[in-house]
């Protein structure tokens, strides 16, 4: 039976790393289209040997009528732009439905969002709004004009954080919560994006992660290493003495 599979694909993940059932169906595809050559996943298909063709068709209905004619001569698989393919799953079922003999037409998922992947997706928007062509108020700061925001932002946080604890099964107070947090990480990327353009001692949001890793990893023995800690207070302890030593390491480098 003629079939016109559609293959879906995280963005976030990197392009070529797909399911056992995706690279099944490329490789009994006949055919595989994609909107752009140039998108990462073709041309990690096109590294592997796929034969990736593009089509010239912009609009939504123009591709839909090329996938499902493409499908009723031979299998056909359709690679999922980074954009989601706005409104091409609603053009392909009105070509579908007029046809009296349509190909079966099938979604298959290739990849799926990793957990923190709309995190890449701050930092993505961070950096476009701080480049060239961006927001000219945001390209405008320094870690000095948005110092006050960090302590508005936090103090938000603050009084978000009260009124879940009041009212844990609100979901609008928690939903309040979820967007202060927001705003208070984006203080977070601004600033390491403030950072990365820093000439002379630059730093990114990578190396804050990094050095947030390093430390709950140096601070909680108990979890990632030998040491015993079962209470509450044991635990506590163990964290003050570990960053007085630290501190008491960081002071003796400077002299």
């Amino acid at each position: 039976m003629p079939r016109l599979i559609l293959l879906a694909s995280s963005p976030r993940v990197p392009a070529g790393l797909l399911s056992r059932d995706a690279w099944r169906a490329l490789d009994a595809a006949d055919r595989v289209l994609a909107a752009a050559a140039d998108e990462p996943l073709p041309l990690a298909l096109a590294d592997d040997g796929v034969t990736v063709t593009t089509l010239d068709e912009r609009t939504a209905h123009e591709r839909a009528r090329v996938l499902v004619t493409a499908a009723l001569e031979r299998e056909t698989v359709w690679i999922g732009a980074a954009d989601g393919d706005p409104g091409l799953s609603d053009a392909i079922a009105s070509e579908v439905s007029r046809l009296e003999e349509a190909p079966e037409v099938e979604v298959l998922i290739g990849s799926w969002d990793v957990e923190g992947g709309r995190l890449l997706d701050a930092v993505a928007v961070m950096d476009r709004l701080r480049a060239p062509g961006g927001c000219p108020w945001v390209a405008a700061q320094d870690h000095e004009s948005l110092a006050p925001f960090v302590l508005e932002e936090a103090q938000e946080v603050h009084e978000a954080l009260a009124a879940v604890i009041a009212a844990p099964d609100d979901p609008r107070v928690r939903a309040e919560l979820t967007d202060e947090l927001g705003d208070l990480l984006f203080q977070v990327l601004f600033h390491a994006r403030v950072a990365a353009d820093d000439a002379d001692a630059p730093f990114d949001v990578d190396d804050v992660a990094a050095a947030l890793v390093d430390k709950l990893v140096r601070r909680n023995p108990h979890v990632f290493g030998d040491a015993s800690a079962e209470t509450l207070e044991e635990i506590e302890a163990q964290w003050q003495a570990i960053k007085a030593l630290e501190k008491a390491s960081a002071r003796a480098g400077d002299r």
